[in-house]
């Protein structure tokens, strides 16, 4: 008997199927507008194009936004709206490494840390976005030992310590950089190399000059040819950040120096005779350089008359002229002791505002008025409008934060740097100067001399 083989069933949709599910598509539909138009009223504005041949068969014209930013169109067409943000500076003094602050860092196991002198300052450190400290001495390799005045060589941990701390600027150009030869300013440099998260400048190693690129202007006595500016990226608005040392502890420049060391006083290419009344003119082009490319510049001179309150007549002469180059901030190491702050305004209506000296960091200094030191706090505005960018240094929000150094005696040792606002007759009793130094410190006296060293420019602690 022949069994008939059985077929394969057909998936079929059925036709009430297929009604029902159109109808449940235009319920939705249904419930949709309705959602919409209780959500968006009749009144509200809408910009639409009419339809010509949706209005002749009675058929609603869709709607077009054209209030919608169109996402092809060039960056600087989309921000026609302007808006502005603020990028902050702090910057400290000198970072001056007398021995009790090198035995301050030594640990039980004969090791160095130096990150402790930050630690007071920490808050201003996570609050800033550039965050400058002048590192005074040389390190030129702890195999030669360490010394303090009258020629330094520092442990190298002290670079450790300022790039954990957060610095990301160091400036190493100083009367100090010398103090153990060109070997020890090519081994320094070879140090902050190995902190590539920390900008240094002022200083530049034998290998980093040979190495360089020619330069494509002759040299003449009056311009020297272009160079690499310095440059910090915040999140994309560029700060130039130039350092400068009035000159070695010497009255001349040797050859080998002279390709190491960014130089403030001008001269002698032949002879290295220095011109402690002139300024270089390579400083001047360096700047005006780095305001070409840069949208802010930032100068940092080691200059000035040391332990003197007041700017000297040649810092006020160089100011001007660094103002009128293109200079927006001037930040000054080297005097030991804080001297005023001032905006410069230049014959070409450049404007810069200038602290011509923060005095030091840490030391353990002798003479009361070093104790108080300064740390200079700048609030640059950014103002973004149409794809153009300007920054400028913000009245407001920018001076000068006095602070004191603390040290103990018996051992000499650094305690910390704390805002004057804080600072307490109790501290100032137990300070090391006392019996270490020329005098007694007094809060009253620290109260003093900033009001009249800082003035209008003296500002509290901005968190």
């Amino acid at each position: 008997m022949n069994q008939e083989k059985p077929r394969k069933k057909r998936k079929r949709i059925a036709v009430w199927r297929i009604l029902l599910l159109l109808f449940m598509l235009t319920v939705l539909g249904g419930l949709s507008l309705a959602l919409y138009a209780s959500f968006h009223p009749a009144d509200e504005t809408i910009l639409t194009h009419s339809d010509p041949a949706a209005e002749a068969n009675n058929v609603e014209a869709p709607v077009v936004r054209t209030d919608l930013p169109d996402p092809a169109a060039p960056l600087e067409e989309l921000q026609e709206e302007p808006f502005e943000y603020p990028v902050t500076l702090m910057a400290v003094g000198d970072n001056l490494m007398h021995m009790g602050v090198v035995y301050t860092g030594r640990q039980d196991d004969g090791t160095y840390n130096y990150e402790c002198l930050y630690e007071s300052i920490s808050d201003f450190l996570d609050l800033a976005d550039i965050r400058i400290i002048n590192q005074e001495t040389i390190m030129a390799g702890n195999q030669k030992g360490f010394s303090g005045f009258p020629y330094f060589n520092s442990p190298v941990e002290v670079a450790d310590g300022i790039a954990a701390a957060g610095f990301n600027v160091v400036l190493q150009a100083s009367n100090h950089s010398c103090d153990q030869g060109v070997e020890g300013m090519d081994y320094c440099v070879s140090v902050w190399k190995k902190h590539p998260e920390v900008l240094m400048v002022g200083l530049h190693s034998g290998e980093d000059t040979a190495n360089a690129t020619s330069p494509t202007t002759p040299q003449t006595d009056n311009q020297t040819p272009k160079r690499e500016i310095p440059l910090l990226d915040i999140d994309g608005v560029s700060f130039a950040i130039l350092n400068y040392t009035y000159a070695p502890n010497s009255g001349y420049m040797p050859a080998d120096v002279q390709k190491r060391l960014e130089v403030l006083c001008n001269y002698d290419r032949k002879t290295g005779h220095m011109d402690f009344t002139t300024i270089n003119p390579q400083v001047l082009e360096d700047i005006r350089q780095a305001d070409a490319i840069a949208d802010a510049v930032i100068v940092c001179p080691h200059w000035g008359t040391e332990y003197s309150t007041t700017a000297s007549s040649y810092q006020q002469k160089f100011a001007k002229q660094m103002t009128e180059a293109g200079a927006d901030v001037i930040i000054g190491a080297h005097p030991h002791v804080v001297e005023p702050v001032e905006w410069i305004t230049a014959d070409n209506g450049n404007e810069a505002l200038c602290f011509y000296s923060l005095g030091n960091y840490v030391s353990t200094q002798k003479d009361c008025i070093s104790m108080l030191e300064a740390m200079a706090w700048v609030t640059f505005i950014v103002h973004e409008e149409g794809g153009t960018r300007t920054v400028t240094v913000s009245h407001t929000g920018s001076g000068a934060i006095p602070l004191v150094c603390q040290y103990s005696s018996s051992p000499v040792r650094i305690k910390g740097v704390y805002p004057l606002e804080n600072y307490t007759e109790e501290m100032a009793a137990a300070h090391g100067i006392r019996n270490y130094g020329n005098g007694v410190l007094h809060l009253e006296d620290l109260q003093k001399w900033s009001k009249e060293i800082l003035g209008e420019f003296e500002m509290s602690i901005p968190y």
